[in-house]
């Protein structure tokens, strides 16, 4: 959250910061020192008490040097995503976060349980829901990447805020994984959102530190209105962006 209200309210003081990592650490030309000066500013993000523009600078600075680009946290909540050995990455990417800062204006930003925006749901609203993932098995898992789990018990609290709402007549879309795409007999979303919508859709997935585990595998998209549009293999992937 803090991180978006930056970027809507003081992109050129992000940029600032930013630029200022990018040129320090492109000046590092042994990985060894660039691995160093990753790993000194991951401990300083997670343990020091940093104004939100330098916080936020930090964040960017790491999503886009660990391995990647994937965000994860230990049980304490800090950060722990190792180093991802790229020769010359974008850190500051100017263009894009004043257009991101100029889409933001005028745009509401909350951090909560996500039941709190009931209060603000009508016919006209329409709702995305990009939950943790179910895992598809015991080595899978991105449910636990944080300080709090998301599993089975939340995934049907979740379906019956989905079900309430829909009751409101607005659109929803939720995506999740595919469990019974993988486990013919694993039949959880579809027992939880069986008045609904389901279909499938595929996804490209390049996070596995094992290369032979990445590619296309199939995602679930589940609505409770019709769909106009045919779903392609980049529809989920590029739903996420632009949410």
């Amino acid at each position: 959250t803090t991180a978006y209200r930056i970027v809507r309210d003081s992109p050129s003081s992000l940029v600032m910061e930013l630029k200022r990592l990018q040129g320090e650490f492109r000046q590092l030309n042994e990985e060894g020192s660039k691995k160093e000066y990753f790993l000194n500013i991951r401990k300083s993000y997670n343990t020091e008490e940093h104004d939100d523009i330098t916080k936020t600078a930090m964040f960017i600075f790491l999503n886009r040097t660990c391995f990647n680009g994937l965000h994860r946290v230990n049980s304490k909540g800090h950060f722990n995503v190792p180093f991802g050995k790229y020769a010359n990455p974008t850190i500051c990417d100017e263009n894009l976060i004043m257009e991101d800062s100029s889409l933001l204006q005028n745009v509401e930003i909350f951090c909560g349980d996500y039941t709190q925006i009931e209060r603000f749901i009508d016919k006209n609203s329409f709702i995305y829901f990009d939950p943790p993932y179910r895992p598809l098995s015991s080595t899978s898992s991105f449910t636990s990447y944080a300080k709090e789990d998301f599993g089975d018990v939340d995934q049907v609290r979740l379906a019956q805020f989905f079900a309430r709402l829909s009751r409101c007549g607005c659109k929803m879309m939720l995506s999740n994984s595919d469990c019974k795409g993988y486990n013919p007999n694993d039949t959880f979303f579809e027992d939880l959102y069986e008045n609904f919508i389901i279909e499938r859709v595929y996804a490209m997935r390049n996070v596995n530190a094992n290369p032979s585990k990445r590619g296309k595998l199939t995602e679930i998209i589940i609505r409770n209105y019709k769909s106009t549009l045919t779903p392609t293999t980049n529809t989920i992937d590029n739903l996420k962006l632009a949410i």
